[in-house]
């Protein structure tokens, strides 16, 4: 029964700190074993969640002030102390309860036995003994036994505009019960990122905290932008005159005008052009747009074109811009 736990649990060994632990180190050993124990961690593992509830059982105790000088006095009385429910081996009652103090075998009291008949009230007496009142709690479970417990967390996803994720902003989703919920999005959130939203999941089922939303977003390509972390990349292409005489071009930004970029003389495909400040804005930084140049090779040309295309072939040096790569290709056979 509850009050058995107290006796045969020892919270400090399940939370892995020692007795005169301070609230600091307790918080901080539950948490971690919380964590690593928690059942959205471990779905389907049954040990895991045995675990994650024994955790919690220590934790509830052991964090609260009052509750811990009780649990601290209760396992001071000695490991004799033992409790037998109602109906458990006989008429049932309190044997040989808190025998260390009140005169277990070979002491004062000769082994006193307290037996309480069916109709017995374990409140009254353990209330009288911790400062009177009800020791149960109002949901019916026991203070200090496991405390209040959390509700269950929930899991959601949503898709943004690309703009959207890249820029933040506040959306409105709504609950499988239909209830609105006003989300805030931080700028920069990447595609499959958890945003966690503290008490907006299920209710405690005795009192205590909420459980929390865990959104997972998504976000939907953009036509001409992608995120390459804080930056922002785009191709741009240019004409084979552009890139081989050089040229001033107009590159886009995302949600704002158009800049202006140098393309040098002789530019080729793949080369990326830098343009600072311009891309992802986050807390933690800014990156830049990064403007990949794309030589555009037209796909039909007149022939008087093509006469004097051949004309400039003509006059260009004879190499092989294969050369070096069929070099390095011939050197590892």
């Amino acid at each position: 029964m509850a009050s058995q736990d107290w006796f045969d649990k020892d919270f400090y060994q399940v939370l892995g700190v020692s007795k005169d632990a301070s609230d600091g180190d307790i918080k901080k050993a539950y948490r971690k074993l919380a964590r690593k124990y928690h059942p959205d961690q471990n779905p389907g593992d049954a040990a895991a969640e045995a675990r994650f509830k024994e955790i919690s059982e220590a934790h509830s105790v052991l964090a609260d002030p009052e509750e811990r000088k009780e649990y601290d006095a209760i396992r001071a009385m000695g490991t004799g102390a033992r409790f037998t429910a109602p109906g458990a081996g006989g008429a049932g009652g309190f044997e040989d309860v808190f025998g260390g103090m009140f005169g277990g075998p070979g002491g004062a009291g000769g082994g006193t036995r307290y037996t309480f008949q069916q109709g017995g009230d374990y409140d009254d007496l353990l209330g009288g003994l911790f400062g009177g009142g009800r020791f149960g709690t109002p949901s019916g479970g026991y203070r200090g036994f496991g405390g209040p417990t959390k509700g269950r967390d929930v899991t959601a996803s949503t898709t943004l505009e690309f703009i959207t994720a890249t820029k933040g902003d506040q959306i409105t989703l709504q609950t499988a019960e239909g209830k609105p919920i006003t989300v805030r999005i931080p700028a920069g959130v990447a595609d499959g990122q958890k945003i966690k939203l503290p008490g907006k999941g299920h209710p405690s089922p005795d009192g205590g905290e909420s459980g929390d939303l865990i959104l997972t977003v998504h976000v939907r390509k953009h036509p001409v932008f992608e995120r390459d972390g804080l930056n922002l990349r785009v191709t741009v292409p240019v004409t084979f005159a552009e890139a081989t005489l050089g040229a001033t071009i107009q590159v886009p930004t995302l949600g704002g005008d158009p800049v202006k970029l140098r393309v040098a003389p002789g530019t080729p495909s793949g080369r990326v052009l830098r343009v600072k400040g311009r891309g992802v804005e986050t807390k933690k930084g800014t990156g830049d747009l990064l403007a990949v140049v794309q030589v555009a090779v037209p796909s039909h040309l007149s022939k008087d074109a093509s006469e004097k295309l051949e004309e400039f072939a003509a006059l260009l040096p004879d190499e092989d811009p294969r050369e070096e790569l069929l070099a390095k290709a011939r050197s590892q056979r």
